[in-house]
């Protein structure tokens, strides 16, 4: 290049360089003020609390609260640990066997996402949605899913007192409950109608996929030609074990996309030897579908291999991890959320369903209703297609 040439080049460049970097750097100058308007505002209530208030404050509980409602108010799963918890958390002790069999979520105080089939919390009525305002007498305005879900825990045959309300009613239900182990399978199955076999998986763990093989494996034996996979109030489990269910049904494609701060999307594939059950399906879904189910109902709704029957799930797809801090204390961060396999949001959106129907609500403490609407539209929609 001649060396006026170069010279124009430079000259014509150098302020659109110039502008990109002024403008980065003004561009962290204003996130940078922004923070330090809201420290300032901050920093204004901490003083007028401390010297307005009616009554001597105690600096550190108000400072805690406030570190409480940072984390909270950026999802349920995230949380601002003690100096205690975090000391807990990092020497993992082995938690106690029994519990009472619900999973739990913050909405104001703590919800119950849902309740493991035939555990204590499912016979005493407890149900997706239901508020668990006090544990053991302490109530659970203030505290995170973490601690609640350990004050749960305890050796089977001890008990809990919780006390529930649910929906808008403003009358509590106290209730004693025996913790237990959990027991029984996590899958079971059965023929619902000609041809259907009906496929529960009340959990995902270690065992899922060996059991739904062996299940389905019976079904199709019994003359079952499609199937029907119920993950309605399955929640917990690892988020890895719903991909791998996942990829029983699956042949090929993305199964999810996992987004990491700092990070390129990664996507995670079907791959070699995956797809093994080709069997047409149908899953139902609910709002105490969660965590690895909905990954798993994700995956084949993405990838055109069920459609989607029931309410619309909860959005708990993430990973959190531990972010110490220097007084000792913590924060239980949401890093790494999972998406749809088109990169659509999943986590705090949930799964809609391809065909909704709501549940039947019942009153607390009776019978569950007997009729099953979503899994009778399921049966219908599998009965039309076969007509057609």
């Amino acid at each position: 290049m001649p060396s006026h040439t170069r010279r124009i080049v430079l000259w014509i460049s150098a302020p659109v360089v110039a502008f990109a970097i002024i403008g980065g750097f003004l561009s962290k100058v204003t996130a940078r003020e922004d923070t330090y308007q809201h420290l300032r505002i901050f920093d204004d209530v901490v003083n007028l609390i401390t010297g307005n208030y009616v009554e001597k404050v105690d600096v550190d509980k108000v400072m805690t609260g406030a570190m409480h409602g940072l984390a909270d108010s950026l999802d349920p799963d995230s949380a601002f640990l003690s100096a205690s918890q975090v000391k807990q958390l990092e020497s993992n002790p082995a938690l106690p066997p029994g519990d009472i069999g619900i999973d739990l979520t913050r909405q104001y105080y703590l919800r119950v996402i849902a309740t493991r089939d035939g555990s204590a919390a499912a016979k005493a009525g407890i149900r997706t949605g239901d508020y668990v305002r006090v544990i053991d007498g302490k109530p659970t305005r203030e505290m995170s899913v973490f601690e609640g879900m350990r004050l749960l825990r305890g050796a089977p045959g001890s008990k809990v007192k919780i006390t529930v309300i649910r929906g808008s009613t403003t009358e509590p239900h106290e209730l004693e409950l025996t913790r237990e182990a959990a027991t029984g399978a996590e899958v079971s199955g059965r023929i619902a109608a000609p041809g259907v076999g009906y496929l529960r998986i009340a959990a995902i763990g270690t065992r899922t996929n060996e059991q739904a093989k062996t299940q389905i494996a019976d079904l199709l034996k019994s003359g079952a030609s499609k199937l029907i996979v119920d993950v309605r109030r399955t929640s917990g489990g690892s988020l890895d074990g719903g991909l791998a269910l996942a990829r029983l049904f699956v042949l090929s494609g993305t199964l999810t996309m996992k987004e990491t701060r700092g990070q390129e999307r990664e996507t995670i594939a079907a791959g070699a030897g995956d797809g093994g059950i080709t069997t047409p399906a149908t899953v139902l879904i609910d709002s105490g579908t969660s965590g690895a189910a909905e990954l798993f109902a994700a995956a084949l709704s993405g990838n055109n291999r069920a459609e989607l029957i029931g309410e619309q799930t909860i959005g708990r797809a993430a990973q959190q991890r531990l972010v110490k801090l220097p007084d000792g204390s913590g924060l239980w961060l949401t890093t790494t959320k999972f998406l749809m396999p088109d990169g659509a949001p999943l986590h705090e959106k949930g799964l809609e369903p391809t065909v909704a129907v709501d549940e039947p609500e019942g009153e607390f403490g009776q019978p569950s209703p007997t009729e099953d609407p979503i899994l009778q539209k399921a049966l219908e929609r599998l009965a039309e297609k076969k007509a057609a």
